[in-house]
């Protein structure tokens, strides 16, 4: 097969392209979204939501080379045999990179990792997240931008299962950037409209040093089954993720889905739809 811009040898099958050729293709899909959906501004203080895995390391190394300065922020969720190997793996790259990066932990922040707090509840995937986006937006304070790894997979996922759920009210999170909300840093997503082979392919030919390793506690979820049904109907449909996202895109600017008012935790002062935040209620759970 050959590249159908120079007739190299092709490494990318749809589109057909060689590696240096591919590498342009990918790094302009990104750069064409930034710009797009207005992602960033020219002086804007990004942080990057890290895990050492491909999608938020592709995601540092194209803002640092687009936006310039940039600071990767880490969680370590405490899951032995994981966490542990993508840090070292993130430390290395950040080194490399001249990069600097800050990394708070489940066990410093609300004294318990995940390992732990599974032995006491089910649903890792629930906990997980609830703790996750609680410490990015607390430890983002004072940037403007989070910039996450989410990728087109990702995104038809969770607009699929929202809709699964009945949350139309959080279909404005599949966006490529997030509204403002007082008490949020807005969050963005570079790699919207890339699929998750393209930048599997794309950390690869970079030859980026990261593990392609899921999380053990993916199996159990929701999501898992949901990423089943649409790399399944991708196969028999083309571009049924990238339609679902399109779809999404289309329906919210004629909706007007209005998001619930927040107001601040009673006991740690972020920003909540309850009196106590969810945060809260399950740190006095684990107690």
């Amino acid at each position: 097969m050959l590249c159908s811009k120079c007739k190299e040898k092709a490494v990318f099958l749809s589109p057909k392209l060689c590696k240096n050729h591919f590498v342009d293709y990918f790094e302009k899909k990104v750069f064409d979204t930034i710009k797009k959906f207005n992602l960033l501004k020219k002086n804007d203080k990004v942080v990057v939501a890290c895990s050492g895995g491909k999608d938020s390391t592709t995601v540092l190394y194209l803002l640092k080379k687009f936006h310039g300065n940039v600071v990767a922020l880490a969680i370590d969720e405490g899951i032995r045999g994981y966490r542990d190997k993508t840090l070292l793996d993130l430390e290395r790259f950040c080194k490399k990179h001249d990069i600097e990066l800050r990394v708070h932990s489940f066990k410093d922040e609300v004294g318990k990792t995940l390992d732990r707090m599974l032995k006491q509840k089910n649903h890792p995937c629930s906990i997980c997240g609830t703790f996750r986006r609680y410490l990015l937006n607390k430890h983002a304070k004072g940037f403007d931008k989070i910039a996450t790894g989410h990728n087109m997979d990702d995104e038809a996922q969770a607009v699929l299962m929202n809709l699964l759920k009945g949350n139309t009210g959080l279909l404005w999170n599949s966006n490529p950037i997030t509204r403002k909300v007082k008490g949020f840093v807005q969050k963005i997503k570079p790699l919207y409209f890339c699929s998750e082979k393209e930048v599997a392919a794309y950390v690869l030919l970079k030859s980026f040093e990261v593990g392609f390793i899921e999380c053990p506690y993916m199996e159990e979820s929701f999501r898992n089954k949901v990423r089943d049904v649409l790399n399944d109907d991708e196969l028999k449909h083309k571009c049924s993720k990238l339609n679902i996202l399109n779809k999404n895109l289309e329906l919210l600017k004629k909706l007007d889905l209005k998001r619930k008012d927040f107001r601040y935790c009673s006991d740690c002062r972020e920003p909540s739809q309850s009196r106590v935040c969810k945060t809260c209620q399950l740190i006095k759970s684990f107690k």
